[in-house]
């Protein structure tokens, strides 16, 4: 039931960013366009409740539980950078604003992308590792929660494996192709 549920969260977080912007730029709404956009993370509450319901339930915890609060991790601390996303892109397109500006490719303005991003990994990383130990100390039966340790441990190697992308582009900066650094 829980993968469901991520699943329909996941639509419904899409559906009220796509309402949202468009009540705000095709029908000119945009204290309409804000109120959809808010029902947005409001998603991310439904689908705490629905877990701790489930888990308080006495319902084992299943590899679902933990893909709940990597969820719920990824899209506080990613959510606000997506819709921003999304909203330059639709006011370009449908209400005459100005063309998103394009991501960094090189240099140090490169790595400094990286890191925010990391950033916002470490944030998402600590919101779900957060969840998950309180879902562990919720449930209180480490047999039925070995699924929610295993969770924190996948999370914490993407962080480190993030990080040494990040670095990575610290260490060794990408550099313009030739054509492009004829132009």
């Amino acid at each position: 039931m829980i993968v469901q549920l991520i699943v329909a969260c996941e639509i419904l977080f899409w559906v009220f960013l796509g309402a949202g912007l468009a009540a705000r730029y095709l029908l000119r709404r945009p204290t309409l366009g804000a109120a959809l956009l808010v029902g947005a993370p409001l998603v991310d509450v439904v689908l705490l409740v629905a877990t701790t319901i489930d888990l308080r339930g006495g319902a084992e915890a299943t590899a679902s539980h933990g893909l709940a609060a990597a969820y719920i991790g990824f899209s506080v601390a990613f959510g606000h950078s997506i819709i921003r996303w999304a909203d330059a892109r639709f006011a370009h397109r449908f209400a005459g604003g100005p063309a998103p500006v394009r991501p960094p490719r090189h240099g140090s303005a490169r790595a400094i992308r990286e890191w925010r991003e990391f950033g916002k990994a470490a944030v998402a990383w600590g919101i779900a590792c957060g969840l998950l130990l309180a879902a562990i100390a919720m449930v209180g039966d480490p047999a039925r929660t070995a699924a929610l340790s295993d969770w924190i441990r996948t999370l914490t190697v993407v962080l480190g494996i993030w990080g040494v992308i990040a670095l990575s582009y610290t260490l060794f900066p990408a550099r313009p192709k030739a054509a492009e650094r004829r132009t």
